[in-house]
């Protein structure tokens, strides 16, 4: 679990590895009914890293903040965000926990401290599956499916490149995310 003040919210970054989740909708569900934090859940295989859903959260509260929405909702907000699409619906293609997925990486926010770790209490509670912040973590088959999902060219990640490619495949992410609210 990973804690952070961001724009003066509470965010906490959780991930589960070996989950099990039929539907996804009654998951976020079941935790939003008994929960005042704004939660999303992600399929942890889709993001590169916590740079990646950190800037991700930050793009979100700047564009509330600004007025600059997308969405109506701020958890709905940071998928987008994070997918770098304008479509919920192609966002939670990309991103959303799907049955097949295993690994999940779980965003709460808040105001107020407490109700953020209440959130993500009761999404450990609700699901099957062991705590590990390590599912973001970019490895080989990560980078290969999150380069395909993306459409990130060689050429892109060459450009991006300045320690390693998978650095690079974050920081082409990251710039897209925060490119999406200028896109038309």
């Amino acid at each position: 679990m990973i804690e952070k003040k961001i724009m003066g919210w509470h965010v906490i970054f959780a991930g589960f590895r070996n989950v099990k989740v039929s539907d996804p909708k009654v998951l976020l569900d079941r935790v939003r009914e008994t929960s005042t934090a704004h939660i999303q859940i992600f399929d942890a295989d889709m993001i590169a890293g916590f740079d990646h859903i950190y800037f991700s959260v930050l793009n979100a509260l700047r564009a509330f903040n600004s007025g600059r929405r997308i969405s109506e909702n701020l958890a709905v907000e940071i998928l987008l965000y994070a997918s770098g699409q304008h479509q919920i619906r192609k966002a939670i293609e990309m991103l959303g926990v799907k049955p097949s997925s295993t690994r999940i990486l779980v965003v709460a926010l808040s105001k107020i401290k407490d109700n953020a770790l209440q959130a993500i209490l009761r999404f450990s509670e609700i699901v099957e599956g062991e705590k590990s912040d390590d599912v973001v973590k970019i490895t080989d088959e990560k980078f290969e499916a999150l380069k395909e999902a993306f459409e990130i060219s060689d050429a892109e990640l060459d450009a991006a490149l300045r320690k390693s490619r998978r650095e690079a495949l974050t920081s082409v992410l990251i710039e897209r995310t925060a490119l999406l609210v200028t896109q038309a």
